[in-house]
């Protein structure tokens, strides 16, 4: 029985989040909420993921990585170090368009076995152990969201003003909700987070409550356009239109895979990988984000994080299920 609850409660947290958006999704036998944690994907299997030509953005670099995501999609944070990696490595290569995909409008649904928040509460802390990324589930039974919605539209008003700056803001929130149990469809977390990143708050407020909306909704059209089923579902694409799926958690392998055969040619850029200049790339790491881009066993990651902290070169942010190791 507590098997079965468990692979019931999967949608916001499993390998691939379920996208719950607000468009009509074709009706299927198979029960979307119901995840098969050994291929680790939460599919639909009627969706087809490939019907996506409509869609031929400008290129910049050689590859553009489309990458539909959402501020609590717990694979999505599961990425990241994945994701700070491939930046490094072949940032010189590489756009990514990163796109809100609507994981949760609100909980007026009832389906297989989620009714309320409190459902997911204890499996956001085992997929904390699996993502080996600090991840509190007690936020849904503390603060829980009513819906992902604000926080992608606020993501969308930090795009207006600033592509940078939104990412930024971006990781800002999901450290808000996955470590410190804000909820981040709250306007004071949401200012928050817009002023400690740099933007523009009375702007940020303005765009939030008018021109972002559209462009969440735009969002949404083309997720619906390009098949996207869950999340994290990444589209790497030449200026040919040739194209790559990536869907879901995967090693840094499988990222790097998909760039390497979309341009064979790529060469990866040499990085410092030592601590201080990991974390002037990236302010915050986790234990695992910063093993991932060191290199370092995590054992030997965590022994030499706890050095510079005793040495006050670091501070650390202890959560339930994990650390926050910050630059000082």
């Amino acid at each position: 029985m507590m098997k079965l609850k468990l692979a019931l409660i999967i949608m916001l947290g499993s390998v691939v989040c379920q996208a719950q958006s607000n468009y009509a999704m074709p009706e299927i036998n198979k029960n979307p909420l119901i995840c098969d944690p050994e291929k680790g994907i939460c599919e639909m299997p009627s969706v087809h993921a490939h019907d996506h030509q409509a869609y031929n953005p400008e290129q910049e670099k050689p590859v553009k990585i489309i990458y539909f995501t959402d501020p609590i999609c717990s694979a999505c944070w599961g990425i990241e170090p994945q994701l700070r990696k491939l930046k490094l490595e072949y940032g010189h290569l590489v756009e990514i368009d990163y796109r809100m995909g609507g994981l949760l409008p609100d909980w007026s649904y009832n389906s297989g076995g989620i009714s309320k928040p409190s459902d997911v509460a204890h499996h956001w802390d085992e997929v904390s152990q699996h993502y080996d990324m600090p991840i509190d589930g007690d936020i849904w039974l503390e603060d829980p969201l009513n819906s992902s919605y604000p926080p992608s539209i606020a993501f969308k008003a930090a795009q207006m003003q600033d592509e940078h700056k939104a990412i930024s803001f971006l990781r800002r929130i999901r450290e808000m909700v996955f470590l410190e149990k804000k909820n981040i469809t709250r306007w004071e977390f949401l200012s928050s987070a817009a002023s400690e990143t740099g933007l523009d708050t009375v702007k940020f407020k303005a765009d939030y409550e008018s021109g972002a909306i559209v462009l969440f909704q735009e969002d949404l059209n083309l997720a619906k356009k390009m098949g996207v089923r869950g999340f994290p579902t990444l589209f790497f694409r030449d200026s040919l239109q040739n194209q790559l799926l990536v869907y879901g958690f995967k090693p840094y392998q499988s990222f790097e895979g998909a760039l390497l055969k979309i341009v064979a040619e790529a060469i990866k850029k040499p990085y410092d990988h030592a601590w201080s200049g990991l974390f002037s790339y990236y302010p915050t790491l986790t234990t695992r984000e910063f093993s991932e881009l060191s290199g370092l066993p995590k054992s030997e990651s965590e022994s030499l994080l706890q050095n510079l902290e005793s040495q006050d070169k670091l501070a650390k942010r202890i959560t339930k299920n994990g650390v926050l190791w910050v630059k000082k």
